[in-house]
């Protein structure tokens, strides 16, 4: 996962701990986990946008 060891993780969450206070770090964790989903949602939906639009240029090639 990135690269990261677990000493590294232990230390980002300390971190955060210290910045955000142990009531804000799992409210911060939902909203980056949801941000996460919309985002790889927003990328699967232009990949399948990209592949429709080749497929559809494509048959309009194959008519020609």
């Amino acid at each position: 996962m990135f690269g990261l060891g677990p000493t590294e993780l232990i230390v980002i969450l300390l971190i955060l701990l210290l910045l955000f206070g142990a009531n804000k770090v799992p409210e911060l964790m939902r909203s980056l986990g949801s941000g996460v989903k919309e985002f790889k949602a927003g990328v699967e939906e232009a990949k399948r946008d990209a592949e429709e639009s080749t497929t559809v240029a494509d048959a309009g090639e194959s008519k020609s």
